[in-house]
This record gives C-alpha cells, sequence and structure tokens, in this order.
C-alpha cells in the first residue's frame, strides 16, 4: 500500500454537516482507510473546537490532529483565503511513522518549551535521519489601537529544540496566524486544541524530504546599513540614526506608519558575499510589524538581530515573487522527476503576505505552485501562515515574506538538502 494522501479544502463552512463533508471527501480522494494522522487548518472565523470534533467524528477519536489557525489554504484544485476556510490533508502510511507532542507556555519563555518539546518527543523516537515539523502560534499579544502586535520568536523556539538534538536533522513548519488583523491564534495539539503551544511532529520512516525556499525580496538600493540600537524585536537606530527617521526619509512621507505590518519594505540580512551578485537564498528577511506607539523605533517579527549587524532594505516585489514560486518550484520537481524519485506529496507553507489580495496585483503566486504540481500529478496541500521554518544557510530559521515547498518521496533513506 505505501502511503496514501487525501486532500480536501472549502469555503463557506458554516455548518457542522458543510465540515464534516470536507473532511469525508479528503478520505474518499485518498482511498483511506485507516488514517495515521491529520493536517487541517481554518481561518479566524471558524470555530476551532467544533472543526476538531467534526474532524475526529469522521476519522475517529484515537487519530492526532495537528494545525490549527490559517489565514486560508490551498491543495491542487483550490486555493482561498476568506469566507470560512477550511483544509485537510489525511496521511495512511506503511513507510511513514509519526510522533506528535505539544508544549504549552509558548508565551512564557520560546527557548524553555522547545526544550521541553524535543525532549518529549526524543523519549520513545529518536532523531536520527528524520524531519521534523514544528507549529507554533505567531501571536503572543493582539495588535492595540496604537501599537503593533507582539510575536512569538521562532528563533528562541528554534534554539530550545536544537538544544535536545544529538545531530542536526532538518526542521520545517510554521508560525500560524488565522487572519489578517493579527488576533488570537489556536492550535490542534493531537488529541486537543489549545493556545500558546508549540507542536512538534517527528517523521521517520523510508522516505527523502527535499525542500526549496522563494521569497522575491529585493535589495532596494545595495547599501548595507549597520545596526546601532535594537532591544528584542524593537530597531531602535541604523547608523546612529533613529529609524523613524530614515524611512521617513526613504519613502518621503509618514504614511508606513500607519500599515500593519509595512507593506512595501522589509529588512534583509545578507549571509552570502559582501556587494556580490544577488541571490535570493542568500537573504533572510524580517517584515515590519509596525511603529511603536512612541514612534521611536519599529517592531520586527523575530528578536533575533543584534547590534552591529548590518542589513539592506528589501523591496517586497510581487512580479519577482511569482517568477521566484513558479521556476523553485519547476527546479525542485523537474529534478526529483530527472532522478527517478517517487513524490508522495507536496506541503506548501507560504506567507499570508504573499497573497495575491493582500498585494492587490490580482494573481496568486501559489498558483503557479499548484499548475505544477497538478503537471506533475503529485498531490498538494498548503496553508497561508505569519512565520515559515525551513534550513537555510546551514540551520533551520523562522523566514519571513517566505513560500516553504516541501516535498516527500518514497526512498530508501533520508536526505537532508546543505540549505539555501
Amino acid at each position: 500500500m505505501g502511503t496514501r494522501v487525501g486532500t480536501a479544502c472549502s469555503s463557506n463552512v458554516l455548518s457542522t454537516s458543510l465540515r464534516r463533508l470536507v473532511v469525508a471527501r479528503a478520505m474518499e480522494s485518498g482511498n483511506i482507510e485507516r488514517p495515521d494522522i491529520v493536517f487541517a487548518f481554518c481561518t479566524n472565523n471558524v470555530d476551532p473546537i467544533y472543526f476538531f470534533d467534526d474532524i475526529k467524528k469522521v476519522v475517529g477519536e484515537d487519530v492526532p490532529i495537528v494545525g490549527g489557525s490559517a489565514i486560508g489554504t490551498i491543495s491542487n484544485d483550490f486555493l482561498c483565503y476568506s469566507n470560512s476556510t477550511v483544509g485537510v490533508m489525511i496521511l495512511q502510511s506503511e513507510t511513514i511513522r509519526f510522533r506528535l507532542r505539544s508544549a504549552g507556555g509558548l508565551d512564557k519563555d520560546e527557548t524553555e518549551t522547545g526544550e521541553r518539546l524535543i525532549k518529549d518527543i526524543l523519549q520513545e523516537q529518536e532523531a536520527k535521519d528524520g524531519l521534523f515539523m514544528v507549529m507554533y502560534d505567531s501571536i503572543k499579544m493582539p495588535p492595540g489601537p496604537n501599537s503593533p502586535p507582539v510575536m512569538n520568536s521562532s528563533s528562541y523556539l528554534l534554539a530550545g529544540i536544537e538544544k535536545g538534538l544529538e545531530r542536526p536533522i532538518p526542521i520545517v513548519g510554521a508560525g500560524l496566524v488565522g487572519d489578517y488583523n493579527m488576533g488570537p491564534t489556536f492550535q490542534f495539539c493531537g488529541s486537543s486544541v489549545g493556545t500558546e503551544q508549540a507542536v512538534g511532529l517527528m517523521l521517520n520512516g523510508d522516505f527523502a524530504s527535499h525542500y526549496q525556499i522563494m521569497h522575491g525580496c529585493t535589495p532596494l538600493d545595495g547599501i548595507y546599513h549597520q545596526i546601532t540600537n535594537i532591544k528584542g524585536p524593537v530597531l531602535y537606530e541604523l547608523d546612529g540614526r533613529p529609524i523613524v527617521e530614515v524611512i521617513n526619509e526613504m519613502l518621503g512621507d509618514e504614511e508606513w506608519q500607519k500599515e500593519r505590518p509595512v507593506d512595501f519594505l522589509t529588512i534583509g540580512v545578507h549571509y552570502g558575499e559582501r556587494f556580490g551578485e544577488y541571490r535570493e537564498g542568500e537573504y533572510v528577511n524580517r517584515l515590519i510589524t509596525g511603529v511603536t506607539p512612541d514612534k521611536k523605533g519599529v517592531m520586527l517579527f523575530e528578536p533575533d538581530l543584534e547590534d552591529g549587524m548590518e542589513i539592506q532594505f528589501m523591496v517586497r516585489d510581487p512580479e519577482r515573487m511569482i517568477e521566484s514560486a513558479r521556476r523553485n518550484t519547476n527546479l525542485l520537481l523537474k529534478s526529483l522527476t530527472e532522478k527517478g524519485s517517487r513524490p508522495l506529496f507536496g506541503i506548501y507553507v507560504d506567507c499570508a503576505g504573499r497573497a495575491g489580495n493582500y498585494l492587490n496585483t490580482g494573481i496568486e503566486e501559489a498558483a503557479e505552485v499548484q499548475s505544477l504540481f497538478n503537471y506533475y500529478n503529485i498531490p498538494l496541500f498548503g496553508f497561508y501562515t505569519g512565520v515559515e521554518i525551513a534550513p537555510l544557510i546551514g540551520k533551520s530559521r523562522g523566514l519571513d515574506w517566505t513560500g516553504v515547498l516541501l516535498v516527500l518521496t518514497e526512498e530508501d533513506r533520508i536526505v537532508i538538502p546543505a540549505g539555501g
């Protein structure tokens, strides 16, 4: 039998019967008889507890469920981020083993939460030659009338997880959000629904994991700026000047201060050769979630930048983003086909800031991914997130304004890419 994969998504699912129908369609589409695990996501206007219970009624009470808040979902024939949207992927496998655990208290201490999570996972299942997937609640504190949201840190969470690993393994996952207002989030933690959680899923078995990262941001002017004052996620100064003043001058007005997050600019850290040729995979971007209430600094999605680091201002380029999604997806799927690999399914972890309506482009970059998966006849499931996690330049990192494409193939051993 190998591995069976069933997916289904729908919008306007306001009743129990409609939600259960989506789950039943996923079971039917993959010819699922004995589900091993369910990936499920829903927008914040769908009651998570009701949806969780609906899934259990269809797949069985003992089947673990991972997922939770998402701005939208994606499959081979569906893409939507509005109107009470849900999405489900159900797996049944003789060759992949799954172990799911969760750890609470994320908003109190992300690093300690990561340490507890991986310790619990590894008590019964080793990390050797595996893939670790992690989901967590992005929102620590929703935005106020005059203040940006406060985010949980993926970098601190990943640091805690990595402390418990004897050897590096690929970590892929997401920081979950359920709406563009950055409202409270929730998670499906296997057998319950929770909030301020980190959920880990260890996969072992006869498969290989392959991933591709795409963002499409480009340097605004190529100038490197030095961080001269930063405290946690709040950036105050670049090159000894107030950051708000710098951006005001750069953009020519103060309108950007009303945006949460800021639409046009991101902060980029370049890990390649200084002033070298632009390579998309050498940059890690940080979204600016908004200006602080006192207008003395800007809040970033992550607190992982430090005084003395160099950054560049990056432009969020929709055309380059769409081209990147098309090119990188085709590069990965074509290479797998040419090597004779047998793809089982793909998971697309897609930043909600890349959605067509959000960017006013009228074009969906995820549709490029969708089209290529249909061309190669590979099952696809995806969801829109706040933070994307994948290995990049030697370690797993939280990423912003990024699409992370993960493909599992049926193999005799795991493949750990070099990153980038």
